[in-house]
């Protein structure tokens, strides 16, 4: 017999992160090819593929653990969480702009595309996607 037993927040919520990151991971590795054959940007010793797996990977997890922490510290977690996460990613959207990558000007812009991209990509999925599919009763019974 299979006896399913109920997961606990913590676990959830680590889940949760690591499912959206290996999302994000995929859809951060399409838009830096499609990126990269678009503009032709062919620097790579700082954004490339195993950068992204990576951190990517490693973030995501730790993000699922503090959203567990603010839906545990705080009365209203979901809504702190969402505004925190909304105004990280503006102030990283608005720090990516500032980047300068190297001398020439074009590949400096180029750069800072790829790196908008990815900050809105994490972001988006940060904010809001780690919430929905936390309380979503469908993944949690299927996936996690």
């Amino acid at each position: 017999m299979y006896y399913d037993s109920p997961k606990s927040p913590f676990y959830r919520a680590l889940m949760t992160g690591l499912f959206v990151g290996i999302i994000d991971t995929l859809v951060c590795v399409v838009y830096n090819l499609i990126y990269r054959d678009r503009t032709g940007f062919p620097l790579s010793d700082i954004v490339n593929v195993s950068f992204l797996i990576f951190s990517i990977n490693l973030i995501f997890p730790v993000i699922g653990m503090i959203y567990n922490g603010f839906l545990k510290y705080f009365r209203k977690g979901d809504l702190i969480y969402v505004i925190v996460f909304i105004l990280l990613t503006v102030f990283f959207a608005w720090r990516s702009e500032e980047v300068h990558r190297t001398s020439d000007q074009l590949l400096n812009q180029q750069f800072r595309g790829l790196l908008l991209g990815i900050v809105l990509i994490l972001g988006v999925s940060a904010t809001f996607l780690v919430p929905y599919l936390f309380h979503n009763k469908k993944f949690e019974e299927h996936v996690v």
